[in-house]
């Protein structure tokens, strides 16, 4: 059976939205685009992948009025306190503007019997499990750096705010990331520790609860390589 995955606004005790969970196969194909997606994302100069990144957080920027109204009623922020895009701009301009410094290889030992050179390679499809709290802040954290270094990924945000999720898409697929390098999916428990348990992620980024951690752990268990 499929579950619903709803947000009980806290408002006025109503649901404000629901999407279906997605079926655990629709979710393994998924990811299975998203790692077909990301060796051409990868292949791309760096200053593109920049390029396009900072062009979804400009979509999102644009968004802002419409995020803070749905902000309100998904988390029960007032909307007066509405200003985290404004953070997420800061930061993905920081993170884009130290990437080509970051990712550059470096030189650890050139004499005259060695030379060692540390090169950065992207990882693979980056899977990011974000929280309600600041839902747009700490989930940019992780998928700005890793769409820049060349990964895919895949988002899966709090029910709590179940459209961030939506709007983080819209914003980087308007920006110019592709469709199948940024997904954003609406996963159930079940299916979210099926696919880490079968290692269809090269990366996971958990922000959450401790029980949530713990989960995630036991879910990653003999994954670790």
């Amino acid at each position: 059976m499929i579950e619903t995955i709803r947000c009980v606004s806290p408002v006025d005790g109503r649901v404000y939205a629901e999407r279906p969970a997605m079926t655990p196969d629709a979710a393994r194909q998924a990811v299975e685009a998203a790692q077909a997606a990301q060796r051409d994302w990868a292949a791309r100069p760096l200053q593109e992948r920049v390029t396009r990144v900072m062009a979804g957080i400009e979509a999102l920027a644009a968004m802002n009025d419409i995020v803070v109204r749905e902000l309100a009623w998904q988390m029960g922020r007032p909307v007066r306190y509405g200003g985290e895009i404004g953070g997420v701009r800061e930061r993905a301009a920081h993170m884009s503007a130290i990437a080509e410094a970051t990712l550059a290889p470096k030189v650890i030992e050139d004499s005259a019997t060695a030379r060692r050179v540390l090169t950065r390679e992207p990882v693979g499809v980056v899977l990011v499990i974000a929280p309600w709290n600041y839902p747009y802040l700490t989930a940019v954290n992780t998928i700005v750096p890793a769409l820049i270094a060349g990964n895919a990924v895949v988002l899966k945000h709090a029910r709590q705010t179940l459209l961030a999720g939506e709007r983080l898409a819209e914003a980087f697929h308007a920006g110019g990331v592709p469709a199948a390098v940024f997904q954003n999916l609406v996963l159930d428990h079940a299916t979210t520790a099926a696919l880490i348990a079968a290692r269809r992620f090269d990366f996971v980024n958990f922000t959450g609860s401790v029980a949530g951690g713990r989960e995630i752990e036991r879910a990653a268990a003999g994954t670790f390589t």
